[in-house]
């Protein structure tokens, strides 16, 4: 059976949660993974660690087995800007299509208050699970990279 947590204070979280969460997203996010020390600075921003705006965790586990996670950073803003941003949501790879992913969701969208941004790669096969919970295409994103 699968227990599902949210962490939102940073002192419920423990280190070795930390670096089981950080090595289940470098490895499970697979192509559309970051490097390791972006995602480490990502649960540094969400843990509020230097001052900043902090966020929410959740996982998923099957007894001691990690089989999902979600980070979700705040922003600090409201209205023109949503208020939080999903960085991070990565399933096993044995376990996906069992709604882990969509129970995580569901989860964080329940746990939080104001709008949610997320940024999907147009052939990224999550696509289809934020639209039918809702998320909408508004904007093409356009960056700078300097």
């Amino acid at each position: 059976m699968i227990q599902y947590t949210s962490y939102k204070q940073p002192d419920s979280f423990s280190p070795a949660e930390e670096e089981q969460v950080l090595g289940f997203l470098f490895t499970h996010l697979e192509q559309y993974g970051d490097a390791r020390q972006d995602i480490q600075r990502c649960l540094d921003y969400a843990l509020y660690r230097d001052g900043k705006a902090g966020g929410m965790i959740f996982t998923a586990r099957d007894e001691d087995k990690l089989v999902g996670a979600v980070v979700i950073n705040h922003t600090g803003m409201t209205g023109y800007i949503p208020e939080h941003i999903l960085v991070y949501i990565a399933t096993h790879k044995d376990c996906r299509g069992q709604g882990i992913g969509q129970q995580l969701m569901q989860m964080a969208i329940a746990e939080t208050t104001g709008n949610i941004a997320l940024h999907v790669e147009p052939d990224n096969p999550a696509r289809k699970l934020y639209e039918k919970l809702g998320f909408t295409n508004k904007y093409l994103e356009m960056r700078l990279n300097k």
